[in-house]
């Protein structure tokens, strides 16, 4: 080739390379340009969908609470109209068991099993007047003594002072009547509006460990907010549980939180004065003795019917005979051998989640079930975790206390501390799991919206749980009636028995089982917030039928 066709060659490989270099050069930036804004375009839209989520889940958060809210204010509202308003000004016109009296309405020689008894009460007051108005807090029973049997009564209140209460006779027999004045419509009257008034009664001291060092300060609902505090908070349920925070110490060195009464009353001292001056549960006098009944022919106070999940529980909702539970709406088997036990047992995940009333349950099953293995989880912790296990059966059991409040003798750690609701939202669920609830007797001495809430939480849990598992079966425990002798503001059954018509009203219409313990403790006259063990062995022998 001639020098000057190489030359002219050269020169266009020259001016072609220099041109693709050109381009490279400017391509390069340019895609690393268009790059970086598909990167921050992509950044841009996650950030304005994340706002969007953000709003759209606020704003359903709001939707669902104003509902939730509505719903809590309805039931209070509701309990609200049950309890009397009675401002106490004189002591001596409070309602007095004493001046009053008990007469039978429909008097014979004698009844058949499954007839109505109809006692008639009227009441007077200390200065002997008669009672114009109602809301007294009254227990009625029926009981043979030497049959142990028992029953409680329905009692009507007419609001002037006089009462209807209708008794079963479901049993042969002498039968005895017993109406007891557990507090006055005015003492009534006190301890509702008492309880409204505020958190302060208990108080918790919580134990912040921070590496070597420990500190303790005071912990509570409500806390002076001007003062630095640890916020404790389940945003999505409104839960909220505050501690002073100790200087130094961060608020997630909680570990330990134990209760104690503080020397506080919502009470006025004329108040204070009534429930001091006049015993709790004093017997109505009645104008009649024992009650003879016989069988006839075709009476029948019982059914064929076998329990189930999802039964309605009437009032009474059965009786106790030989100190056994024979329930009305439905035909209980008798899990009287570790056989039978077993067998409705296998394959079982149980989960007992509340209370000590219901830890009293799994306490009593493992001592009964002597194949079931308990493990200590936690040796030096009384409050903490159960755990129960029969390998070659497949049975599990575990018992969990509930959250915040929980008022005792013992303190508890906190490490795995969680709300009912957040348990059963990690329960997978099937038809062989099964999730037993009980709240009530820690939420006494607290304002009753704190209570209310609650259960209205654990309910939309119990619903999303049959959403995913509509097989797995879900028990409601009651609460037991307790001591007489207990700080009735603090601890009265008036509170349990408030409590025990909203637990029904929240519950109402979902597929659960429900223990009538409130029922079943006044007709064994238990009168104690852990029953004998024969009373809890009849609880948990309703329990049992509703599983298997």
């Amino acid at each position: 080739m001639k020098l000057p066709s190489l030359l002219a060659l050269l020169l266009v490989m020259v001016v072609i390379l220099s041109y693709a270099f050109h381009r490279i050069r400017i391509k390069g930036p340019k895609e690393h340009l268009e790059r970086n804004q598909v990167a921050a375009d992509i950044v841009k839209e996650e950030q304005r969908n994340t706002r969007l989520m953000k709003d759209r889940i606020q704003n359903q958060t709001e939707s669902e609470w104003a509902k939730r809210n509505q719903e809590i204010d309805e039931i209070l509202a509701k309990l609200d109209r049950l309890m009397p308003h009675v401002p106490l000004k004189d002591i001596n016109k409070a309602t007095s068991a004493k001046n009053s009296k008990a007469t039978i309405l429909n008097t014979k020689d004698s009844y058949c099993v499954g007839d109505h008894l109809m006692v008639h009460l009227d009441l007077y007051d200390h200065s002997g007047n008669r009672k114009t108005y109602g809301g007294d807090f009254l227990r009625a029973r029926i009981y043979s003594s030497n049959l142990k049997a028992g029953a409680s009564g329905n009692i009507k209140d007419f609001e002037n002072g006089t009462y209807l209460v209708d008794f079963t006779l479901f049993w042969e027999g002498n039968v005895r009547v017993s109406i007891l004045l557990i507090h006055p419509s005015e003492g009534v009257s006190s301890l509702w509006a008492a309880r409204k008034k505020g958190y302060d009664k208990i108080g918790f001291t919580g134990k912040f460990l921070n590496g070597t060092s420990e500190s303790t300060a005071e912990c509570g609902f409500h806390l002076n907010r001007k003062a630095e505090l640890c916020e404790y908070l389940d945003e999505r349920d409104q839960e909220a549980f505050f501690c002073f925070k100790p200087k130094h110490v961060p608020c997630g060195a909680l570990v330990h939180l134990k209760s104690f009464n503080k020397p506080i009353s919502y009470l006025t001292a004329l108040e204070q004065s009534l429930l001091k001056r006049f015993k709790t549960g004093v017997e109505i006098p009645q104008t009649f003795g024992d009650i003879h009944v016989v069988k006839c022919k075709g009476t029948k106070t019982t059914t064929s019917k076998k329990c189930w999940v999802g039964t309605d529980s009437p009032v009474p909702s059965g009786f106790v005979w030989q100190n056994l539970w024979h329930p009305i709406f439905c035909n209980m088997p008798r899990f009287n051998t570790l056989e039978k036990i077993n067998t409705c047992l296998k394959g079982k995940l149980i989960y007992f989640m509340g209370d000590s009333t219901v830890r009293q349950w799994m306490e009593i099953l493992t001592r009964r079930v002597t194949t079931l293995r308990l493990l200590d989880i936690y040796p030096k912790e009384k409050l903490q975790k159960l755990l129960a296990v029969d390998l070659s059966r497949s049975i599990q059991m575990q018992n969990k206390k509930h959250g915040h409040p929980y008022v005792g003798t013992y303190g508890y750690t906190m490490k795995d501390h969680s709300y009912i609701a957040r348990d059963i939202d990690s329960v997978a669920g099937d038809k062989n799991t099964v999730v037993v609830i009980s709240v009530g007797q820690h939420f006494r001495p607290f304002p009753i919206r704190l209570f209310v809430r609650r259960v209205v939480n654990i309910r939309k849990a119990v619903q999303r749980l049959h959403l995913r598992s509509p097989d797995t079966k879900v028990i409601i425990k009651g609460e037991n009636v307790r001591e007489m002798e207990v700080d009735q503001e603090r601890f009265g059954d008036i509170h349990g028995y408030a409590q025990a018509v909203a637990l029904k009203e929240v519950f109402r219409d979902l597929n659960v089982a429900f223990v009538d313990t409130w029922d079943m403790t006044i007709a064994y006259n238990s009168n104690h917030v852990h029953p004998p063990e024969h009373v809890v062995w009849e609880e948990i022998n309703i329990f049992l039928s509703c599983i298997c």
